[in-house]
């Protein structure tokens, strides 16, 4: 049997015939404060754009943007500094924000030193 999603309580139908009044009633104080007040102009446009073509890939660098219940399943570029990185929307990141899934930093990898390194920038521990 395939586990239903639930978002404190609600289903992801119930959640999608929201308000976004309502909505922000079941979400934590910072995205709600952030919902009360509006949406921004850029937020708003990227919103009608998923409304009209949920199926297209959205490019974004509106990274603060609260992922809402309808924006379940849309693919979206989001602007990492440097790329869009593709977020496919799932039910479990309601209540985020689009920046935390597309990270700013990459993990360093460092490799052997360089030709000038000195002696003592050479030496590998023996773990």
């Amino acid at each position: 049997m395939a586990k239903i999603f639930m978002f404190k309580g609600k289903t992801l139908e119930e959640l999608k015939k929201m308000s976004l009044e309502e909505f922000a009633k079941l979400i934590n104080s910072r995205e709600r404060r952030t919902l009360l007040r509006g949406l921004n102009e850029r937020q708003k446009k990227l919103l009608e754009k998923i409304r009209k073509n949920p199926d297209k890939f959205h490019k974004t660098h509106e990274r603060d943007m609260i992922i809402l219940p309808e924006m379940v399943n849309a693919k979206i570029g989001v602007f990492n500094g440097k790329e869009y990185v593709m977020v496919v929307i799932s039910p479990e990141m309601i209540g985020h924000r689009l920046g935390e899934f597309s990270m700013t930093r990459k993990r360093v990898m460092h490799s052997a030193p360089g030709v000038g390194a000195t002696r003592g920038s050479k030496h590998i521990p023996l773990k």
